[in-house]
């Protein structure tokens, strides 16, 4: 239950008075639990070896989080609308998002009825808006459900600077947005910007969605659209192209549309998603991502819910003087129970396999030393 604060406040114009109401929320998420790894490869001295992990872990299922939403009423159907939200690790309390006090969101704007909603700041794109919600890592599984490396963003992986968002009104069921990030560099407009659309389809039990993203110079510059780099990379049998899964790429495009529908207690669907890096690691390196994602959700009882995904990945790398291929195949299961309507308890469980003399990289967890690799976590979430 949300705890909401009201306050009266009463302006003045010129000669006449009016007063109109706000509303300041204070919303958050905390979430954290157990997480072993069967096989990461090991960073410290000596040659590559594989090594298992057990530890504790925070944001599993939903990244934990503390925010601000508010609203103030201006007439005429129209409200000022703004929000901050706070990403944290719960295991230290460190702040997530680089350190940043609002990484997660922070934007201000106006809403109408009819119109529809603009809002500046730093936001979420159209596939985290549109197509995210009909992944599993999107909207039930959490982070490791993702797509190897989160490589289309549908798990937040960055967020976009300086961006203004347009989110149309619901018109009988459809509904459509764009975002466009600005560089802020009056000497390389182009030079690390982001644009995005999307749009979606809600009738009954029935849902549809697609969407673009593109995003040119992700080279982390402060002031930049883009200031994470980007969360994707291939693993090969040479090894991880960047650090820590990370790479650079003068442009990404990705797109992709997504389906679910809800049938009594079962709701299932599917999503695909393609992504293409070019000029990775400033070389004449391109890389290419296509996910094909199966999921579904069934609630066993009121307050148990079973849930699976099936993902495979083709990735393509062609550069350093190689062509290479890696294959991935990933199976997801979970189980979630409400032990009131705000705290639940999960268990779950991520099987991966990169073929080729690929190596497993399931996200949220470092690299496997080989093509396989498993993660268990269990934990428990709160919501406020």
């Amino acid at each position: 239950m949300k705890k909401t604060l009201i306050v009266a406040a009463v302006s003045a114009s010129f000669a006449t008075a009016a007063s109109a109401q706000s509303s300041v929320t204070l919303y958050g998420i905390v979430d954290a639990g157990f997480t072993y790894v069967n096989n990461v490869q090991n960073t410290g001295p000596g040659p590559d070896r594989q090594v298992s992990n057990f530890d504790m872990s925070s944001g599993n299922l939903q990244g934990s989080r503390w925010g601000l939403r508010g609203q103030e009423d201006l007439g005429g159907g129209m409200k000022a609308i703004f929000a901050l939200e706070n990403g944290f690790d719960i295991t230290n309390g460190r702040a997530g998002q680089d350190g940043r006090q609002f990484g997660r969101q922070a934007y201000v704007g106006l809403t109408t009825n009819g119109f529809g909603t603009v809002t500046l700041g730093r936001q979420y794109d159209s596939v985290v808006d549109y197509l995210g919600p009909l992944t599993a890592n999107g909207s039930w599984g959490g982070t490791f459900f993702s797509h190897p490396y989160d490589n289309d963003n549908t798990d937040n992986s960055f967020r976009i600077n300086n961006s203004i968002k347009y989110q149309s009104a619901n018109y009988g069921g459809f509904s459509f947005g764009g975002l466009y990030g600005f560089s802020n560099n009056s000497e390389a407009f182009a030079t690390n910007r982001a644009y995005s659309a999307g749009m979606q389809y809600a009738n009954g039990p029935l849902k549809v969605a697609a969407a673009y993203l593109q995003t040119q110079g992700a080279n982390g510059n402060a002031g930049g659209a883009i200031t994470e780099a980007n969360a994707a990379n291939l693993g090969s049998g040479n090894g991880n192209i960047g650090a820590a899964g990370t790479i650079s790429t003068k442009r990404q495009r990705t797109y992709g549309v997504g389906a679910s529908y809800s049938a009594g207690a079962l709701t299932f669907g599917g999503v695909w998603t393609q992504s293409r890096f070019d000029d990775v690691l400033a070389s004449d390196a391109d890389a290419n991502f296509n996910n094909y994602e199966l999921n579904a959700r069934y609630n066993l009882t009121p307050a148990l819910a079973l849930g699976g995904e099936y993902t495979y990945t083709s990735a393509n790398l062609h550069g350093f003087g190689q062509s290479e291929k890696v294959n991935y195949h990933q199976v997801g299961l979970q189980a979630d129970y409400l032990l009131s309507k705000r705290t639940d308890i999960y268990a779950e469980g991520v099987y991966q396999k990169a073929t080729d003399k690929g190596r497993a990289n399931i996200y949220g967890v470092n690299s496997s030393a080989s093509g396989n690799q498993v993660v268990v976590s269990t934990g428990i979430r709160h919501r406020f």
